[in-house]
């Protein structure tokens, strides 16, 4: 009773309302062609997938490829060829470590053979030489930790004047592990010799 209708409204306030809408924006404009199914945008998105026709002989030429690939990875690791390394091992700043730490005599490649002689000397029911063993035991451990604070400062302190824009995260921890291991035992190959400059 007391409402307006809607035809009572005035015609130029109708007018005015149309005129200040904003107009629309690009992001809602059209695209100029239909929108595809979502089948046809999941396939687009993915790309096609290769379904082979015969299985066995699709799972027989993806496992020579693999095997092919761990081959070549192989003669990578044996020869030091940068470009077949696994992404562990690949980079200037990784071949450093390695060479920083090839280059150097450490106690730690010699844990193995001295837990074997310690394993057997502790076996002895020989109060004097489980003694011994026990000694030898904490005597490597102790070598092995402090050469390796004094490796691991040395490298960082090398890495950080050779390689200021390379990102060296991991390769101190990568380089104390190469220590573990027996000189001749390490992949890749070590490619210098002991006492010679990285």
């Amino acid at each position: 009773m007391f409402r307006r209708s809607s035809q009572d409204a005035p015609a130029d306030a109708v007018t005015l309302e149309k005129s200040d809408a904003p107009e629309r924006p690009d992001a809602e404009a059209k695209k100029g062609r239909p929108t595809p199914k979502r089948s046809e945008a999941e396939a687009n998105r993915r790309g096609r997938a290769y379904v082979p026709k015969d299985r066995k002989e699709a799972a027989k030429e993806a496992r020579s490829r693999d095997r092919s690939a761990r081959d070549r990875q192989r003669a990578a690791l044996l020869s030091g060829d940068e470009s077949a390394l696994p992404p562990r091992d690949k980079g200037p700043v990784r071949r450093f470590a390695r060479d920083y730490v090839d280059s150097r005599m450490t106690a730690a490649e010699w844990f193995l053979p001295f837990a074997v002689i310690i394993l057997l000397l502790s076996v002895l029911r020989n109060p004097g030489l489980q003694l011994l063993s026990l000694t030898l035991w904490v005597v490597i451990i102790v070598l092995i930790v402090g050469h390796s604070f004094v490796l691991a400062f040395g490298l960082r302190k090398q890495l950080a004047q050779r390689f200021p824009d390379k990102n060296a995260k991991g390769a101190v921890a990568y380089a104390l592990m190469r220590t573990l291991q027996m000189r001749r035992l390490r992949l890749p190959k070590p490619q210098v010799k002991r006492g010679q400059k990285p």
